[in-house]
């Protein structure tokens, strides 16, 4: 791959790059731009991200810069790792002093030296990520470029500009890197660098659960997430960190029926929603959809292979997978365990007549999500067979026309019921406690079902009419259990 002057100058244009040099000039400090900022330019890829690196104190080199840029630039300085950032229109500069590494077998943690640019290019993870551009005034844009990091680009090819085994087990982080890279460049990983994945795969293990998390939501993130997860799963890396997901690989045929990979399926899932939607934790809950799968697998001589329940396994395994792996237990964790758990409705309702009190069902029950867990059930129709495929998708359509008319009708989307459980205590006198809710889970049931509209009135009238029933009166606190 050749790649010419006047592009690297053309995309070296422009104030920030302009401040950069007259700074590094200024202190006469050798200045490079380096790294991802490199590799997208040549691939033609966006980046505000700009890495700097130069021959000096990179603490000296922001502080001018951000001097020069005034007051429209923000800067932060972290001195215990000499490294600083400025902030300028909406594009980040990292500036770093080139720096020599060496590491202890127990911690990815770098001992760090001063070095030189050769130095600080051979601490770099990938050949694609060891180039830098000179952004010194006499070298303006002289690409440095000493691991044919430019052929490896133009062969799509992934490699270390040292031994592999030597740059994984200094930092084993750099083996998800590489499926990461892999994956959202659509490259692949050269052979040897490969191996020395698989070798070096134990040693992921000292590596924080945040900075796998991190390299495993850009994955999730990438244009086809499936290319990631399958390199994690050939290399071994994927049952040291998400043992839950590899157990879903695999066919058992019994009696000579056999049932799908779910491990293939699910990825196919996720590349399924990767298509039409960014929102990143609707693809860790199509990653999860099927979870509970191996943990209620059966084999019945009538039906064959079964996961009756799975939705719901999967759904309470899900706590203790996000506390393993250091993902968020919050509104986060909830939103998955909701649409994991419903995501078998919506395919029930698209087989069997549609009814409004299941519709009103799954409205309430999905509140505002109800279009991610629709997308969802989209996504998991992975058949091989068109005319079912054409099949499943009409009768989607026909739910969610269904679920159009019904809420705009009856508005049941995280409703409450008209008469709350306070109203309900005074009415009849009672005291907070189990009779209270199932009062007010009588009055919700019966709007779910049509039996009443959602309106105070109506509510009021079924609850005197329920509390005649039960004989239970405004007149007394000593009131009869619903039966």
């Amino acid at each position: 791959m050749e790649i010419e002057q006047s592009y690297i100058l053309n995309k070296l244009s422009g104030k920030i790059f302009e401040v950069i040099t007259a700074s590094a000039d200024v202190l006469q400090v050798e200045t490079y731009v380096i790294g991802g900022y490199v590799r997208d330019m040549i691939l033609h890829r966006p980046s505000k991200d700009i890495d700097v690196v130069c021959v000096g104190s990179g603490i000296e080199l922001a502080q001018e810069v951000a001097k020069r840029l005034g007051k429209g630039a923000q800067t932060a300085f972290f001195k215990n790792y000499g490294t600083a950032q400025v902030k300028y229109q909406g594009t980040e500069i990292e500036f770093v002093g080139a720096r020599k590494e060496s590491y202890t077998h127990d911690s990815r943690n770098p001992i760090v030296e001063n070095g030189t640019l050769q130095d600080d290019l051979n601490r770099r993870d990938f050949t694609i990520n060891a180039m830098a551009i000179c952004l010194n005034r006499e070298r303006y844009g002289e690409l440095i470029d000493p691991f044919d990091g430019l052929s490896d680009l133009d062969e799509y090819r992934i490699k270390t500009p040292l031994s592999p085994d030597i740059t994984f087990s200094d930092d084993p982080l750099r083996m998800m890197r590489a499926v990461r890279f892999a994956g959202q460049l659509g490259f692949f990983i050269e052979a040897e660098t490969f191996e020395a994945i698989e070798r070096n795969r134990e040693r992921i293990l000292i590596v924080s659960k945040e900075r796998i998390v991190d390299e495993l939501n850009k994955i999730i993130l990438s244009p086809r997430p499936s290319v990631g997860f399958e390199l994690l799963e050939q290399t071994g890396l994927l049952n040291l960190i998400f043992p839950e997901l590899v157990a879903l690989k695999g066919i058992e045929t019994k009696e000579g029926i056999g049932h799908k990979d779910n491990f293939s399926h699910t990825l196919t899932v996720l590349d399924n929603l990767a298509r039409t939607t960014g929102n990143l934790w609707l693809r860790w809950a199509a990653l999860f959809h099927d979870i509970g799968k191996p943990r209620v697998k059966r084999f019945d001589n009538k039906l064959g292979w079964t996961f009756h329940g799975h939705e719901f396994k999967g759904m309470k395994m899900l706590k203790g997978i996000f506390q393993q792996m250091k993902l968020p237990a919050n509104d986060k964790l909830r939103y998955v365990e909701k649409l994991v758990s419903l995501h078998m409705r919506p395919i029930v309702l698209a087989d069997e007549e549609v009814t409004d009190s299941a519709i009103r069902r799954l409205l309430f029950e999905a509140g505002d999500d109800i279009d991610d867990l629709m997308s969802l059930c989209e996504a998991d129709i992975t058949s091989k067979n068109p005319e079912k495929v054409k099949r499943f998708l009409h009768n989607f359509q026909l739910v969610r026309s269904k679920l159009k008319e019904i809420e705009e009708k009856d508005r049941v989307r995280n409703f409450q019921p008209p008469i709350d459980g306070l109203q309900i205590m005074e009415m009849f006198h009672l005291p907070a406690g189990k009779l209270v809710g199932e009062l007010k889970s009588a009055i919700k049931d019966a709007i779910l079902d049509g039996e009443i509209p959602n309106e105070y009135d109506a509510a009021y009238a079924y609850l005197m009419k329920l509390a005649e029933e039960k004989r239970i009166s405004a007149d007394t606190s000593l009131q009869t259990d619903l039966q």
